[in-house]
């Protein structure tokens, strides 16, 4: 399983490093203390989850490595963007369109991501984290595929501000939802291409994200008593009953030898093994397209 940093999730930005395969912690809480009401998340559970979920510009990449042709039709329309909707819905949609940008930059598509970093300033703006972003900035540098590198640099740093301001402020909440935005427009994306252009490589990286899925629902139930995370909960909940008909199991391979910081280093290589039925498989691409849409529209 891919493992990432936190500026990785959220926008189009993030560098890959990481381990395939390590074996998570138990995120769960306890019913009795989830039904009490809110629990304040911690970095650790936080970071832990955030780590592992993919980010868009992986998912990306991906797709694009199998020679499938940039398509618009998967990306979300600017005209449903409501940049003066709830909070809640703001931050979904800053993850959902942090999902779109790392596509179109994965492809190159510099002009067209104007738009939509124009609709993340304003959404920023409304959830008061605008101080972070440098539109103009990014604006000038989304001008040219050769300024690529310093647009990635300033929207993980951007981005990361953000969200070290919503935990700082009691906004947990928020980031919750724009991880989850990240992870429903990325996983629309994917699952797409592979309607289209049937992968078992495809089929192999949708099986793995069942652990993801889990770990987003732990994170968002510490909020269902808020009526929105409950609708949104509800429809995840429908991806997860096909994801639980998936099998994921590990196999070790040989240890390799590393240097760190000057000291030899044995790292245990694993590799994960993915059962997922054809059928299960178009079960989970049809109710993520439903859920996804359905959330897009709300």
């Amino acid at each position: 399983m891919m493992r990432k940093n936190l500026a990785y999730i959220l926008l189009l930005v993030f560098l890959i490093s990481s381990c395939k395969g390590k074996v998570k912690e138990d995120l769960s809480v306890p019913g009795s203390e989830m039904e009490q009401g809110e629990l304040k998340v911690s970095d650790q559970a936080m970071g832990e989850i955030i780590q592992n979920i993919s980010s868009p510009i992986e998912m990306a990449a991906l797709v694009k490595e199998l020679g499938v042709p940039f398509s618009s039709r998967y990306l979300s329309n600017l005209d449903n963007i409501d940049t003066h909707a709830s909070s809640f819905r703001m931050a979904y949609t800053l993850g959902i369109l942090g999902a779109d940008l790392g596509y179109l930059n994965v492809y190159d598509k510099t002009g067209s991501s104007i738009n939509y970093l124009s609709s993340i300033s304003k959404i920023s703006d409304g959830l008061k984290i605008n101080q972070f972003f440098d539109f103009s900035t990014m604006k000038r540098l989304a001008s040219s595929s050769s300024n690529l590198d310093s647009l990635m640099f300033l929207s993980v740093h951007s981005f990361n501000q953000m969200d070290d301001h919503l935990r700082l402020t009691d906004r947990s909440n928020l980031s919750a939802l724009m991880i989850t935005g990240v992870w429903v427009e990325g996983m629309y994306l994917v699952t797409q291409v592979a309607k289209e252009k049937p992968d078992q490589s495809l089929a192999d990286y949708i099986g793995e994200q069942k652990i993801i899925l889990n770990d987003i629902l732990i994170l968002l139930k510490n909020y269902q008593r808020d009526e929105q995370f409950a609708a949104l909960i509800a429809d995840l909940e429908q991806i997860k009953t096909e994801f639980d008909k998936v099998k994921i199991s590990y196999e070790m391979g040989e240890p390799k030898a590393v240097e760190q910081d000057g000291m030899l280093m044995i790292v245990q290589q694993e590799s994960s093994v993915v059962d997922i039925s054809p059928a299960v498989l178009g079960k989970i691409i049809e109710i993520t397209a439903r859920v996804r849409n359905k959330q897009l529209m709300v």
